[in-house]
């Protein structure tokens, strides 16, 4: 019988879908595999030693020799070949890895169960590092930058605004623009207060998203321009603007180069809140749980490396905008007030060897570190503090040592999200050291606070590990689901909370859940 003509070479050959050795070879003339492409993503599997090209008498579409019942589909013929591609880790394994490698871990369903997880853990990670780039810059970028504005004063800086764009706690801040690499960049030029300057601390910090990032710093006369509120010398506004006949010096000033230009400290965000947190409760205090959560988090990243923010108050915490909005955000405008900013921690100390003994007393403590702005054991007591701030609840200093930690000021039930935020507040502010929450376990009850699992889980099922660990695969896949689907509809960039959530899923455990959720829904 005559041989039946060859298929179109460029169309897609039978003999590729099946990962056989020597048979899915891409012939000459056919395209070059696209990068991206689902169809050229899978690699060709490389030709065994003494295999060549298909006999004459058949066409080189015509497999081989038959599958057997024992054989898949992704499984390379030759079984018995001593010959084995090494097995690739989880974070090697992408949509084009080879069948032939796929087929060794694929050896029984517990085996493919963990395979999957396992990819799911590996995929959120590398969102994650993405996102982060996304939100701080490559760091290779501001290596570049530091370099480049080494030696560099006011002179080579362009102010973009003669008045402070934001006037913190301990510092004056000013948009600077700077051409770099043929970018006009704009970054923040901040002018400590006096004895106000962390700048041997904070030149030593590594990158963080809720660390204010230390580009260059100087020591220069301040540009006659410039308004600096308080300092001798130095017009403020609404004052005369006639220059004396002999005009006093300009003071020379430290000045700290930051990438980060801050729109308003959390005071300011606080005070001018009031009617949206009356009016949309549920949003407003689902971003105070999002700013807390930033905070925790960069204070866990400061006691990594032996270094406290200096004063944890309202007025020394920084918001500064996303670069990208967040994907609830798309198809509708918001006014500022309902976006999440970055929060930054900007005043540092580092935290002596010796610390305050313990006085035999627990109230005395308690006192001491509420009154003591600086102590790192105060950290706890001061971000319970700022719960009730963030909440618009009267919490002076003078009002709550009049409370015992049972009588805390009460904390109206305005959302789904007041309950728990009261619970850590009495967690926080407990006089009893050894009943007080830390900081890693405050960051731990926020983001069940935001992410699950909530009480109403376990409503029906007892709790245990095997009831968080399978909630917890399933939210892992369905964030990844939507992060594709999102992509698939061409919407923007993940956002700031989106790397918030990815950080979560990524590293928390079942015993993790387990302990948390014991201590928020006791």
């Amino acid at each position: 019988d005559p041989l039946p003509p060859p298929l179109p070479k460029k169309q897609l050959q039978r003999a590729e879908s099946l990962p056989e050795p020597g048979s899915s070879r891409r012939c000459h003339g056919d395209p070059e595999p696209r990068a991206g492409s689902i169809l050229y993503s899978i690699p060709a599997a490389p030709l065994r030693h003494g295999e060549g090209a298909p006999p004459r008498d058949r066409p080189p579409w015509a497999p081989k020799k038959p599958l057997t019942k024992s054989q898949s589909l992704g499984e390379p013929l030759a079984r018995s070949s001593p010959r084995k591609a090494p097995v690739p880790g989880l974070k090697e394994l992408t949509f084009g890895t080879a069948d032939g490698e796929l087929g060794q871990l694929l050896e029984s369903p517990a085996g493919v169960c963990a395979l999957v997880l396992g990819c799911q853990e590996a995929s959120l990670a590398r969102l994650s590092a993405h996102m982060q780039e996304e939100l701080v810059g490559p760091e290779e970028r501001q290596q570049l930058l530091q370099a480049e504005l080494a030696g560099k004063r006011w002179a080579a800086l362009g102010v973009l605004d003669p008045q402070p764009c934001c006037q913190s706690g301990d510092a004056w801040y000013f948009r600077v623009g700077f051409t770099f690499e043929h970018r006009q960049l704009q970054f923040a030029a901040k002018v400590p207060k006096p004895c106000c300057s962390s700048l041997g601390v904070q030149s030593s910090l590594g990158t963080h998203c809720s660390i204010q990032r230390l580009l260059g710093h100087f020591t220069d006369r301040l540009p006659r321009e410039l308004v600096l509120p308080g300092i001798p010398g130095k017009h403020s506004q609404g004052s005369s603007r006639e220059e004396p006949a002999c005009p006093a010096p300009q003071p020379v000033l430290q000045v700290l180069l930051c990438a980060e230009v801050p729109q308003q400290t959390l005071a300011d965000f606080v005070k001018g809140s009031h009617a949206l947190h009356r009016t949309s409760p549920g949003h407003y205090e689902r971003l105070g749980c999002l700013l807390l959560l930033q905070l925790c988090m960069g204070l866990e990243h400061l006691r990594g490396q032996n270094v406290a923010q200096g004063d944890l108050c309202p007025e020394n915490l920084l918001l500064v905008e996303c670069p990208c909005p967040s994907q609830s955000q798309q198809g509708q405008k918001e006014p500022l007030g309902l976006s999440l900013p970055r929060l930054l921690i900007s005043n540092f100390f580092k935290v002596q060897e010796k610390q305050r003994p313990c006085s035999s007393s627990q109230e005395q403590d308690w006192r001491q570190g509420l009154a003591a702005p600086s102590p790192p054991a105060a950290a706890e007591l001061n971000v319970g503090r700022l719960i009730y701030q963030i909440l618009h609840v009267d919490i002076s200093l003078e009002n709550i040592l009049g409370f015992s930690s049972k009588r805390l000021p009460e904390i109206p039930s305005l959302s789904i999200y007041s309950a728990g935020l009261r619970r850590l507040a009495m967690l926080l502010l407990h006089r009893d050291p050894h009943e007080r929450v830390s900081i890693e376990q405050a960051r731990g009850i926020l983001q069940v606070l935001l992410w699950g699992p909530r009480q109403e889980l376990f409503a029906r099922s007892r709790k245990s590990l095997e009831l968080l660990r399978g909630w917890l695969e399933v939210k892992r896949a369905l964030l990844l689901l939507r992060f594709a689907e999102n992509s698939a509809g061409a919407r923007v960039s993940p956002g700031l909370e989106e790397w918030l959530c990815c950080q979560y899923f990524q590293g928390v455990t079942e015993h993790t859940l387990y302990q948390v959720t014991q201590v928020l829904y006791a």
